[in-house]
């Protein structure tokens, strides 16, 4: 296998590697926007020119391939910029769509333009609003991951850093694909960009947690636990956050927390301000409080660690972003795995917030702590 056939191989894999990790965010987290992306990195790692229409031997020509090539890259472009708005608002505006329909609009009038001849008949003239939209897109979404989605982590901003690196690259594409003796560096350099993004995206969807080796302090005994927000709950807190192997789902901002807690432990800040890793030693998480399902799964891999105890005090919060019984499913999901683990749960609540009915559901649950 000579160097060609490695940057093919590894172009190849990490486009599909990317796919995988957005179709796996969007099933795991019910989201639009990874949903999207799951679109866009699907056309991307389809490669239909490439790993189609060369392999059976078609060729198109070149003044029909001056417009198809660009129909994928606008249809990407569009994807990316809807999934990227969809991570940073939850949601697209008025506006945003505003936004989406002139781009649309301008890119049909382009490949009209473009089919008509208009454009003339160099490639690099017809490529470079769609390769100048799709690098702007990429480094947009790039830009996006790494402010509201993945956070500082060093391993898994390759993620975002990559797909901007590989915007950055496609800005360049109308002049470049052209010059014989870049042409090969330039591809090296896609694939290079490429593997950065998926390294970091397989990092980032792992979310790996540290093994901790700390033993289940005595004065906390295994069980789910209530307790009514006040000075008992403030006691505990003081106790449960001082104990190594502790998670903490938590409204507190972490700043608040992290010089009073050991290094062996997990924080999970229920924010919308922020997403990601923030820092590690103690590890803290940002995370929005529509992603439960997700934060299930971070939960479950701590206490495969070693994490023993989980002191909730969010859950308001949590119903008000989610509803009762979505959070009642997530918290009996969680209370299953810490009993499965021997391990303990504290949920914080403030009874006046619930009703009668909701209020028993708990009491049933979780035994009251004296």
């Amino acid at each position: 296998m000579n160097w060609d056939d490695v940057v093919v191989l590894i172009n190849f894999l990490s486009r599909w590697i990317l796919f995988g990790v957005a179709a796996y965010k969007a099933c795991s987290e019910r989201s639009k926007g990874w949903l999207l992306l799951t679109g866009a990195f699907f056309i991307m790692a389809l490669d239909i020119e490439s790993s189609i229409l060369e392999i059976l031997g078609i060729k198109i020509p070149q003044d029909v391939y001056r417009v198809a090539f660009q129909i994928p890259m606008m249809l990407v472009t569009v994807l990316m910029l809807w999934g990227a708005l969809h991570i940073k608002y939850e949601g697209t505006s008025f506006k945003h769509t505003e936004y989406l329909l002139v781009y649309i609009l301008a890119a049909y009038i382009w490949s009209f333009l473009s089919a008509a001849g208009l454009l003339g008949e160099s490639l690099g003239v017809n490529f470079l609003f769609p390769m100048l939209a799709g690098g702007a897109s990429l480094i947009y979404l790039g830009w996006v991951l790494k402010n509201y989605e993945i956070g500082s982590g060093k391993v898994e901003s390759l993620f975002s850093w990559g797909l901007i690196l590989l915007g950055a690259l496609n800005l360049t594409y109308p002049v470049t694909r052209f010059i014989d003796w870049f042409a090969p560096i330039g591809f090296a350099l896609g694939g290079l960009f490429r593997l950065m993004a998926a390294i970091g995206a397989i990092n980032f969807v792992l979310f790996s947690v540290r093994e901790v080796q700390t033993p289940h302090p005595p004065e906390i005994n295994p069980g789910a636990y209530i307790l009514p927000n006040g000075d008992k709950a403030d006691k505990l807190f003081s106790l449960v956050k001082s104990q190594p192997g502790t998670v903490l789902i938590t409204r507190e901002e972490p700043t608040a927390l992290i010089e009073k807690i050991p290094r062996e432990s997990l924080v999970f800040w229920i924010t919308r301000v922020k997403e990601g890793k923030l820092q590690d030693s103690p590890t803290v998480y940002a995370i929005s409080p529509t992603k439960i399902d997700i934060l299930i799964d971070y939960v479950a891999r701590a206490l495969r660690s070693g994490y023993h105890t989980i002191y909730i005090d969010a859950f308001e919060y949590l119903v008000l972003e989610n509803g009762f019984e979505n959070v009642l499913k997530f918290l009996l999901n969680v209370k299953d795995r810490v009993i499965e683990q021997r391990g303990t749960m504290f949920l914080v609540v403030d009874v006046r917030t619930l009703t009668e009915k909701q209020r028993k559901i708990l009491e049933k649950e979780f035994q009251s702590l004296k």
